[in-house]
């Protein structure tokens, strides 16, 4: 009896404990969520917010009677806020299906196909992962100066179509999938082009998918290049339309209209990760992991 009274004291303390921990644990991460929500919740509240009332606080107000906006059609109307979402639409959607084509098909010529310093070639082509960014981007504005793509699409797209990372990530998925459906299918007389599309790409789509969202939101978050490349506001992403929006005048007077452009820019990436986070990370966990 009193063995079983000490068994039930003992696991009266552990489910407190467990419970203490929980508690701490959900309290913590309330905190922390709430630290990284607040700038999302505050530049919202903002652009919602009318100018004149925004301009008449002496003490900033957490919430708002009376939401508008206007501050969303300024932005739109006043700033070429649509001009800058339009032009990166197309440089994200143009650079990511070509981008992704040039990597499945260099993943599979070197997960695949067999030919002379195939090893050899890709440690330097790896390589070139240790090459700083700043070297590379030195490099590609003088190549596009010199070839007269400054202020054109041509100029945005062209120095971001390959990834040493996601054809490294699509190789190490493709080498997954076992030789003797590879050899079954040449034996069958189907070609190395077919047997990509046919069987490679179907079964290694979330990693397809990953490659695909994650150059999504790279493109539409690029600043240095399209900074460097473009100097004509046609051209202009949303990143440097930002920058246009606040050095013209705009965002200074009107703070309301910038985080109102601001919120246009940021929720679809924000959107977009929320719906296809597992995806992005189960993509990523299955292409580093062989066996």
């Amino acid at each position: 009896m009193e063995k079983n009274m000490g068994y039930k004291q003992v696991a009266k303390v552990s489910r407190r404990q467990e419970l203490s921990r929980k508690i701490i644990t959900y309290t913590l991460l309330t905190i922390w969520a709430l630290v990284v929500l607040f700038p999302f919740y505050w530049m919202i509240l903002t652009s919602l917010k009318d100018y004149g009332a925004y301009n008449s606080e002496f003490v900033p107000a957490f919430f708002t009677l009376s939401p508008t906006i206007a501050n969303y059609v300024n932005a739109f109307v006043n700033a070429s806020l649509g001009t800058y979402f339009i032009n990166t639409l197309i440089f994200t959607l143009i650079t990511t299906a070509v981008m992704l084509v040039v990597s499945i098909l260099a993943a599979f010529a070197f997960a695949r196909l067999q030919f002379k310093g195939k090893d050899l070639l890709f440690t330097l082509f790896l390589s070139l992962m240790m090459i700083p960014n700043e070297l590379v981007v030195i490099t590609n504005y003088v190549t596009v100066t010199d070839w007269g793509l400054r202020n054109t699409f041509a100029g945005l797209i062209l120095p971001s179509i390959t990834s040493v990372f996601y054809i490294y990530l699509l190789k190490e998925n493709f080498e997954q999938i076992p030789d003797e459906l590879y050899k079954a299918a040449k034996i069958d007389g189907t070609s190395d082009f077919k047997y990509l599309l046919k069987v490679l790409v179907p079964m290694c789509s979330p990693t397809i998918v990953t490659v695909v969202i994650l150059k999504v939101i790279e493109c539409w978050n690029s600043y240095v290049w399209p900074r460097l490349v473009t100097d004509k506001e046609a051209y202009f992403l949303v990143s440097n339309g930002i920058q246009m929006i606040r050095e013209n005048g705009l965002g200074r007077e009107n703070i309301p209209a910038m985080m109102a452009a601001v919120v246009v820019i940021s929720v679809p990436l924000i959107i977009v990760y929320l719906i296809f986070h597992k995806k992005i990370m189960a993509g990523v966990s299955r292409g580093g992991t062989k066996g």
